[in-house]
Parts: C-alpha cells; sequence; structure tokens
C-alpha cells in the first residue's frame, strides 16, 4: 500500500474562498465537480473516472490531503479542506472511497466579525467491473452531499453506467461513459425561507431528478515530468429539458523531482436552470504542491 500526502499551497483554498465571496447569495442545486481544484469535490455525479483494469497487477493505496489558507491585518481570511482517498482493485473488480471537507470564513475589513463562506461535507463510494478481453467496464457510483451555501441539507447521487476505451494504454486513455442520474435534494429550511422573501419564489423542501449522463474523459502522460488529463459531463434532465448542466475540468502535472511535483488545474460549472438569484457559471482555478511518499 502506497500512502500520499499531499500539500495544498495557499493560491488553492483562497481560489475557493474567493468562488464563494462571488456568490452572495447562498448557490444554488448545481453540481459540483472537482476534480483537483484546490478544495476537495468528490460528490459530482458520477464524474470520477475509471481506472483501466491492469491484467495482471492487484493494487491499493491510501491518500491523505490537507491545505489552507490564513490571511489576517487588512484582509482577514481563513480556509482548510482536507480528504481520505482509499482505492482498491483486485481482480475485475475495483473499489473506491473518498470523504472531504471544506470550511472557510473571512471578514469584510477590519474590526468586521468573521462569517463562514465555505462549509461543506461530501463523501463518495463507486464500484467498477470489468468486463474479460473487452474494453467495456461497469460502474455504480454513490454520493453524499452536505452544503450550507447550496442550501443543501443532503443531496444524494446514484449513478449506474458503463464506461467504453477507445484507447486504453498504460500512459494514454481515452474513453466514453453513459449512464442514468439519480438526484435526490433535501433542502435547508433557512434557504427556503430566504428565498421566499428576497426572490418570491416558492421552493420545495425535496426534488427527485432523473437525468441521463454523458461523460468523456482523456488522460495522456506526455513524457516523464508531464501529465495531462481533462473531463468533460453532461447531463440533461428527462422531464424539464431546461435542466441540463455541464462539467468541465482539466489538469497538467510536472513533476519537479521524486517526490515533489506541481499541478495546475481548471474547472468549469454551468447550470441551465440555477435557483433564484443564483449565477449560472462557477469557474474555478487553483495550483497544487504534492509531495508522494512510497
Amino acid at each position: 500500500m502506497k500512502i500520499h500526502r499531499v500539500i495544498t499551497s495557499t493560491f488553492a483554498p483562497l481560489s475557493f474562498a474567493a468562488s464563494a465571496f462571488a456568490q452572495a447569495p447562498p448557490p444554488g442545486l448545481r453540481t459540483q465537480t472537482p476534480a483537483t481544484s484546490g478544495v476537495t469535490e468528490v460528490t459530482t455525479t458520477g464524474f470520477q473516472a475509471v481506472k483501466p483494469l491492469a491484467e495482471d497487477k492487484d493494487a491499493s493505496a491510501l491518500k491523505l490531503t490537507f491545505g489552507g489558507f490564513l490571511s489576517q491585518g487588512n484582509s482577514r481570511a481563513l480556509a482548510l479542506t482536507g480528504s481520505a482517498d482509499y482505492f482498491l482493485r483486485r481482480g475485475s473488480s475495483q473499489f473506491s472511497a473518498v470523504a472531504a471537507v471544506n470550511y472557510g470564513r473571512s471578514a469584510a475589513g477590519r474590526g468586521e466579525p468573521y462569517e463562514v463562506t465555505v462549509n461543506n461535507q461530501q463523501g463518495r463510494v463507486r464500484y467498477d467491473y470489468f468486463f474479460a478481453e473487452t474494453p467495456l467496464a461497469g460502474f455504480l457510483n454513490v454520493s453524499a452531499r452536505r452544503d450550507r451555501f447550496q442550501g443543501l441539507d443532503l443531496r444524494l447521487n446514484l449513478d449506474p453506467g458503463l464506461a467504453y476505451y477507445f484507447v486504453d494504454e498504460k500512459d494514454h486513455r481515452f474513453w466514453a461513459e453513459l449512464g442514468y442520474d439519480l438526484q435526490y435534494d433535501i433542502r435547508n429550511q433557512d434557504f427556503i425561507d430566504a428565498a421566499l422573501i428576497t426572490d418570491m419564489a416558492l421552493i420545495d423542501k425535496t426534488e427527485a431528478r432523473h437525468n441521463i449522463r454523458v461523460f468523456a474523459g482523456y488522460d495522456n502522460q506526455l513524457s516523464e515530468a508531464v501529465k495531462f488529463d481533462a473531463g468533460l459531463e453532461y447531463l440533461q434532465n428527462v422531464k424539464e429539458t431546461e435542466n441540463a448542466r455541464i462539467n468541465f475540468d482539466a489538469g497538467l502535472t510536472s513533476q519537479l523531482n521524486q517526490d515533489f511535483s506541481v499541478s495546475v488545474t481548471f474547472a468549469l460549472k454551468f447550470d441551465n436552470n440555477p435557483l433564484p438569484g443564483v449565477e449560472k457559471t462557477d469557474i474555478i482555478t487553483a495550483l497544487n504542491l504534492v509531495y508522494t511518499m512510497d
């Protein structure tokens, strides 16, 4: 088993805190997909990529991540993020589990009180089965999220589907996923009351959405020191066609030496029909410093 420790640069939590400030009203019910965006995002509607099965190798790994940002003086802010990521592969079966917490608070000016700007907890489990001697795999992903600023007491996603690999090599992969997404939301009562007062909008306490999910992923180890990965996800509601979401993530990682690497990431989240007072598009960029211990 390999244990990986990730040190996140101060740019990453700062980028997420800035995104939270930009959303003065509580964000709505959008899928947050994180890739390695500097904050820990794991509940991404089954967005996590399938790792191809190595015919003669089983594997297990545990990765622990922690990052933080602290600013005092004229600008006062605190942001923390942490996660645990476990991976296990045996024969044709593969299992992964992730848990994460993000928290941030800041003050508008000197002498002003601190206010919480980021507060969410997330978890995800996924099982993959690789069909023998074919580029086809089946998977089932279950994720849960609690997020104060999305007005969510709980968001539960259930995602079964199939993944097909057009290119399946050790250092180069291109694949597509097709499946179904069931999203069930339990909204925070304070968020419901605020939407009624400020936007005169009546929001249900719970909502279930049935979506078709399409995903394309690409990974390429360009050289021994440089790796590029990207993913594009589209979710279309089958009952209310105006409910559509697009998630795009891309990352470039460069190995500095045997232990350290630096990663630059970009994430774009688009919701065509967000809740009242909520922006349709979120953009997050981050710079991560990664330390790996074997």
